[in-house]
């Protein structure tokens, strides 16, 4: 079943100057403190789509905000940052209009297959110009499988959002309670029309046979199905971004809390995707130099309620370095809590080990 979280209907008013944003219209979406499945540095794609004539299909997963310029045109006419996709007709002059079945459609890879439990259609600066409704379906397949096979006789599709009525100008976000695993998506706008983003949030589900087969992997990384479960502060950046693929490659693209002015400390608790034997830990403050954490603990704990060991004691950081350590003996265990002091950032946090025998029963049985 699915769930209208904030339900937009009908045109925004044509944008008069200024703040183009001031008249969005948009909501607190529970599900928005969740990974997006599809965002882009997960290795996220739009596939295919069957139109895209005034703006490109891979915008809908573009991170940050739709940015509008009244003034941008091209020579198919304004340039929007979006998909976009030309005004359906009819077959003629006596049936000038398109029929209730005409829609158009895009693709959609997850950067990270899960479980969904939100999306958000976002229409911003498509305000007289978008679609009058929006349907989603998921499925799950193996492999990479091509637009055609994913198009092709025998793809089961299950409906996540119905066909359903939405608003320009706005975030439409509705909620997901189908409790599978997907791999694409199949995003429909009727009858036609433009969307800015796309984003879908989760809870990552990986394939335990390639964990299995790697052996040794970062067990926190989002990817592999790790998450945060809470933190002391997000006031520049959330805490999510320390577990996201790859290095920082700038200062926001890492955790950085505000400068504290008591006697305490920030800190960030993960889930590990399952539990596991721990090896060795990697804490990277690249790209924070004069803001970066002055010293780091880490402690686990195996089970929700169990109580917290610590592994890494009290340890000096350096700004914009990536610091190694190797435990002495492997630490079983289902939750890290990173702990920097007083305050300041950290980019990435990677936990290397594998999972135990009953982790990954439990990862299969899922």
């Amino acid at each position: 079943m699915t769930v209208p979280e904030a339900l937009f209907t009908g045109d925004a008013r044509p944008y008069a100057g200024g703040d183009p944003y001031a008249d969005y219209r948009t909501s607190d979406f529970p599900f928005a403190q969740l990974v997006d499945l599809a965002d882009r540095r997960l290795g996220a794609g739009v596939m295919a789509a069957n139109d895209e004539f005034f703006a490109d299909r891979e915008n809908l997963l573009k991170p940050g905000a739709a940015e509008f310029d009244p003034e941008r045109f091209g020579h198919k006419g304004k340039i929007m940052d979006g998909w976009e996709t030309r005004r359906r007709r009819g077959t003629g002059a006596d049936r000038p209009h398109p029929t209730d079945e005409d829609h158009d459609w895009a693709l959609v890879r997850l950067g990270a297959p899960g479980v969904i439990r939100g999306i958000v259609v976002d229409t911003a600066h498509f305000r007289g110009n978008y679609p009058r409704a929006v349907s989603v379906e998921g499925t799950s397949l193996p492999g990479s499988p091509s637009p055609e096979e994913l198009l092709g006789d025998g793809v089961k599709w299950t409906v996540l959002v119905p066909r359903t009525a939405i608003g320009g100008h706005a975030a439409n976000g509705f909620a997901v309670d189908v409790e599978q695993r997907f791999t694409h998506l199949r995003v429909n706008q009727h009858p036609d029309g433009g969307i800015a983003r796309l984003r879908v949030h989760g809870e990552v589900a990986p394939d335990p046979a390639w964990l299995g087969v790697l052996g040794t992997f970062d067990l926190v990384a989002l990817e592999n199905g790790g998450r945060v479960e809470d933190a002391s502060d997000r006031f520049y950046s959330p805490a999510t971004n320390t577990i996201r693929p790859g290095r920082s490659h700038k200062m926001d693209d890492g955790w950085e809390t505000r400068r504290r002015r008591d006697k305490g400390n920030d800190w960030i608790r993960y889930r590990l995707v399952e539990q596991a034997e721990i090896r060795a830990v990697e804490i990277d403050t690249a790209y924070l130099k004069g803001n970066a954490a002055g010293w780091a603990t880490l402690s686990v704990r195996d089970g929700s309620t169990g109580a917290w060991t610590e592994i890494l004691p009290r340890t000096r950081l350096q700004p914009d370095t990536n610091h190694r350590f190797v435990l002495e003996a492997a630490v079983v265990a289902t939750d890290v809590r990173l702990d920097i002091f007083p305050d300041g950032g950290i980019s990435r946090l990677r936990v290397f080990g594998g999972l135990t025998e009953g982790g990954a029963a439990r990862l299969r049985e899922r």
